[in-house]
């Protein structure tokens, strides 16, 4: 038996919608997008939702709606997947590391300010594991030196930040239906906003730079014409991917409701173990839980991930800091050193967190990594 950190939760109901859209004539570019859209924007409190091919292309398109370009920085958190940087580089943009806080493991509210330049054009706080980063105190900075915030939340699909779910608060908020997510459409995203003049340039770059919109269009010579006003790129996604997604939804709140759940047994089984540091969710945040990551002290961390994979669980690490990639240190991040971020990393393992992970699965779980914990002491 082998235990995955996270996997896709599909029932006969997600596959009949699918199979209804496959028998129908629009395969994409149909009703189903704009359908799924405006759940997800209902959801999440925001006017707008444009729905994309994946959640690295939500990351693409709201940098470019942004209008990031060659010689702006953006500050964005090492602890997290690549996408959330590279973004910056697609449009141009150089991606500027501020390190995180070593209780949240979200980005430091001190070092973006420390990392704040004349050329700074925006922020893109990571909503690391589904907990909210501290986003009043982001607009604040964000408002004193006028900087567009591009909210990831790819982690935190449900996640609540003082009330309000994460998604209608800033700028753009982006988001991944992955199947170890909150909820999947197989591959895609999602981009909210509540600005209208963003929401019209992100429909634009998710299909070419083209409209058949007449009010945007310089003329019409008929039905069949369409104008290219911009350069854009073939990030639609299907209305195959959106049916699955709209039925998806309809479970989202039930699948939070397990994750938390799950994690309350992981909270209360750790709790007073010296070498397992559990974390922990900031005052006046829920978080959505996308994963569960555990530190461990005073042990190898890879004699207790490498024992955890040998005994069926299959742990991960989430993430290596993003300047540590080959790549970015050949295009010169070879001197950036986050230490909260490099400390974290030493010491994360993220274990077994989706709904349909049983409780006796779960007790596994928990009996295994007391026992790999234990075993590899230092």
């Amino acid at each position: 038996m082998f235990i995955p950190y996270g996997r896709q939760t599909i029932d006969d109901e997600d596959i009949s919608a699918v199979v209804e859209v496959l028998k129908s004539d629009y395969l994409t570019t149909g009703p189903k997008i704009e359908e799924f859209e405006k759940v997800v924007a209902e959801y999440v409190g925001a006017k707008y939702a444009v729905a994309i091919s994946n959640g690295t292309a939500a990351l693409h398109a709201a940098c470019a709606a942004a209008g990031i370009q060659s010689g702006d920085e953006v500050i964005t958190s090492p602890i997290t997947f690549v996408a959330s940087a590279n973004c910056v580089l697609y449009c141009g943009g150089t991606p500027v590391f501020a390190d995180i806080d070593s209780e949240t493991y979200n980005i430091s509210l001190e070092d973006i300010r420390r990392k704040i330049t004349n050329k700074t054009k925006a922020i893109i706080p990571v909503h690391y594991a589904g907990q909210p980063c501290n986003m009043d105190a982001i607009h604040k900075i964000a408002e004193e030196h006028n900087l567009i915030v591009i909210e990831d939340g790819a982690h935190a699909l449900g996640a609540e930040y003082k009330g309000k779910r994460i998604g209608g608060l800033s700028d753009m908020t982006t988001f991944s239906f992955h199947p170890v997510k909150h909820i999947t459409t197989g591959e895609g995203g999602m981009i909210t906003t509540n600005n209208v003049q963003l929401y019209e340039k992100l429909k634009l770059f998710r299909s070419h730079g083209i409209t058949r919109d007449e009010g945007m269009m310089r003329k019409k010579e008929g039905d069949w014409y369409y104008e290219q006003l911009s350069l854009g790129y073939n990030y639609r996604i299907t209305d195959i991917q959106c049916a699955l997604g709209i039925s998806q939804m309809k479970k989202l709140d039930g699948f939070l409701k397990r994750r938390k759940e799950i994690v309350m047994g992981y909270q209360e089984a750790f709790k007073g173990m010296e070498n397992i540091i559990v974390p922990t969710v900031a005052e006046g945040c829920e978080s959505s839980w996308h994963l569960y990551v555990i530190q461990v002290k005073n042990c190898q961390r890879k004699k207790v991930f490498d024992s955890l994979r040998d005994a069926g669980i299959g742990v991960n690490v989430h993430y290596i800091p993003v300047y540590k990639q080959p790549y970015y240190q050949e295009n010169g991040y070879k001197e950036v050193k986050c230490v909260q971020a490099e400390q974290l990393y030493q010491q994360m393992i993220s274990i077994p967190l989706y709904p349909g992970l049983t409780n006796e699965q779960q007790d596994c779980v928990i009996e295994k990594v007391i026992n790999a914990v234990k075993f590899n002491e230092i």
